[in-house]
């Protein structure tokens, strides 16, 4: 499996603690099938969560030699999870990364799912060359309340990604019954784990093929799951 969305960049936003805690998760991940996790540190506009490329860059070396001493065998890469600004273009000039330096950016909006400037923000990234994927689109109260909010994005040329532990509850009922809704009528194009912590739930991943069956055939999921995240890592279209 390859995870492009998860905040296990240690002590750099609202995720891994340290260094150490990084390494058992990924440990866990990498026992789990995971052999790529992309790290998605929050990029938010004028926040503390601002963070350098250097530093992040000086964080993944460091992360990386850990696993090496640790003989955990899993690629990592960075990428931002860029909460969606006016700016945000500029930014991506300067600090803010897509995934794997590809044309592919994971894109947050707010839990509401408003944004006056959302579709004029987004068509400039478009603009500028670069593929938009939205982060967990079930968790936004405008997609809650009608899924086909997100067809005009679609029309552009946006892709989605949702949290697997949307399927199981972990983001309370709503998110739950949209996540089958999106599922069902096709619109994601990734499921991610979004994992923050070391107490993340392990055990969704012994359900997770089987509640993708009530959706898709094996090739499907396997897209889902592998075949669509390694196509972002390696800047190709799918």
């Amino acid at each position: 499996m390859i995870d492009i969305h998860s905040h296990i960049l240690f002590d750099i936003d609202d995720g891994s603690r340290s260094i150490s805690e990084s390494v058992e998760i990924l440990k866990n991940m990498s026992e789990l099938g995971f052999t790529d996790v992309v790290l998605t540190p929050h990029y938010i506009v004028d926040s503390k969560y601002e963070n350098t490329k250097n530093e992040k860059e000086f964080k993944l070396n460091l992360l990386k030699e850990e696993l090496n001493k640790n003989n955990i065998d899993i690629n990592l890469y960075l990428g931002n999870e860029l909460f969606i600004d006016p700016s945000i273009v500029k930014r991506l000039d300067d600090n803010a990364l897509s995934i794997n330096n590809s044309k592919y950016i994971l894109l947050e909006l707010p839990m509401n799912g408003e944004y006056n400037n959302s579709y004029g923000i987004i068509c400039g990234l478009i603009e500028k060359g670069y593929k938009v994927i939205m982060a967990h689109p079930e968790r936004y109260l405008s997609v809650q309340n009608d899924i086909s909010v997100l067809d005009e994005l679609v029309d552009l040329g946006v892709l989605f990604q949702s949290n697997i532990g949307s399927l199981f509850g972990m983001y309370g009922k709503d998110a739950k019954k949209t996540v089958k809704k999106l599922l069902k009528e096709k619109y994601i194009s990734f499921l991610s784990t979004d994992i923050h912590h070391k107490t993340y739930n392990y055990e969704f991943f012994e359900d997770i093929n089987k509640k993708l069956k009530k959706y898709y055939n094996e090739k499907e999921i396997e897209d889902l799951l592998v075949n669509n995240a390694k196509c972002v890592l390696e800047n190709k279209e799918f």
